[in-house]
């Protein structure tokens, strides 16, 4: 089994690489995860849907003669501007500043991490304020400074947002910082057009037509092979799909492959409504992302459970010790179930310095063992839970 779960990793982070929605590489993925599930016997339902198609055919950004490190943020349209800058470093600053005609650059704990787009649902409402007002100032572009040195995550990637922008290196903001009020030149040039993507969903039929359903999101932001976000996940997926094909089993299981978890629109809303019959007949969900890392152990967290579910649960997690319970976490697939109050298990990984989203997340940082653990604590876990028909009436 370690062998099976590695390849999978390797498959999708490594010879398929980066595979955001839309893209080859995401169609190449979600074939690749419908032949494992045909393999198995199952029954696939391929759910595709419209999703824009973005690339990036290059980006400058010029001061004082000399070409500066950048990249496009994701969906950014295309433009050729030539302004001074205005550094904005808080909401306050932003709310005062007049913007028009200039280039923004936005810089410190202000963009600490990516903007949500505006059809994130886990949004506050400080970040709904800043795209307002990004929106409503109207920018001749806008520049967004990485805070952690040596990375270069784009921070705006909506693609209903329409100003043009970059993200740049922390030594390229504080370059920027000194000399404030300069004109710089910024050219991006993009594509989008129409695309499409799709879940890929594997059934194996039980005795009767309840379901356990176990899932993971295939899809990766624009730059990283995301070999740990989330390669791993789907290949403890598809692992537990071929150990569990051989034997019957008393509940239909179902195998999501998510797309578009990391971009918008997600594919939770097209798999919820192509749920017919809705969520009454899910009598758990396991949720596998960013799990399997070298650098920190395997946690789970659980959402829904009934005191004699999670009794028998913590019994089989006990037979783990390396794998550790952790507080609810909303920010992934999970949240489609738990927020339906189906009972609902989320595995990761802890890790100080992760490398999600990042260019850096590549095979290396995988333990096979714990890929392996996550395999073995899943499948332990569907047996449990299949036998505990009167805590699920």
């Amino acid at each position: 089994m370690p062998d099976s779960v590695v390849r999978h990793v390797k498959k999708l982070s490594t010879e398929i690489g980066a595979r955001p929605g839309g893209s080859p590489a995401n169609w190449a993925a979600a074939h690749y995860i419908e032949s494992v599930f045909r393999q198995c016997g199952m029954a696939v339902e391929m759910q595709d849907f419209a999703c824009p198609a973005w690339e990036e055919l290059g980006a400058w950004l010029c001061f004082d003669n000399t070409a500066l490190t950048v990249a496009a943020n994701a969906f950014s349209p295309s433009c050729l501007v030539t302004a001074t800058t205005l550094l904005i470093g808080s909401l306050a600053e932003l709310e005062a500043a007049d913007l028009r005609g200039k280039v923004a650059v936005l810089h410190g704990d202000f963009v600490r991490s990516p903007l949500p787009p505006k059809a994130w649902t886990f949004k506050g409402p400080e970040e709904t304020r800043v795209v307002e007002l990004l929106e409503e100032k109207a920018p001749a572009a806008i520049v967004t400074v990485q805070a952690r040195a040596g990375s270069l995550e784009r921070l705006i990637e909506d693609w209903e947002f329409p100003i043009p922008s970059v993200t740049v290196p922390a030594h390229v903001g504080e370059l920027l910082r000194a000399n404030a009020g300069e004109p710089v030149r910024l050219r991006v040039d993009s594509r989008r057009t129409p695309g499409s993507t799709a879940n890929v969903v594997g059934r194996l039929h039980g005795a009767c037509r309840e379901q356990l359903v176990i899932c993971a999101h295939y899809d990766t932001k624009i730059d990283t092979p995301g070999a740990t976000d989330n390669a791993t996940g789907v290949a403890v997926m598809l692992a537990l799909a071929e150990r569990l094909c051989r034997e019957d089993q008393p509940y239909s299981l179902e195998f999501v492959a998510f797309t578009n978890e990391e971009y918008m629109p997600i594919g939770d809303d097209e798999y919820v409504r192509r749920r017919a019959d809705g969520f009454g007949h899910v009598l758990a969900a396991m949720n596998f992302d960013a799990v399997g890392l070298a650098a920190g152990p395997n946690t789970i967290a659980a959402f829904n459970l009934p005191p004699e579910t999670q009794h028998a649960v913590d019994q089989v997690v006990g037979r783990f010790p390396d794998v550790t319970w952790t507080e609810p976490w909303p920010e992934s697939n999970h949240s489609t179930f738990a927020f339906r109050g189906v009972p609902t298990l989320a595995f990761t990984a802890r890790a100080e310095n992760p490398s999600y989203h990042l260019r850096s997340d590549t095979v290396e940082l995988v333990s096979p063992q714990r890929l392996a653990e996550m395999v073995d604590l899943g499948a332990s876990l569907v047996a449990e839970l299949a036998c505990r028909t009167p805590v699920f009436a």
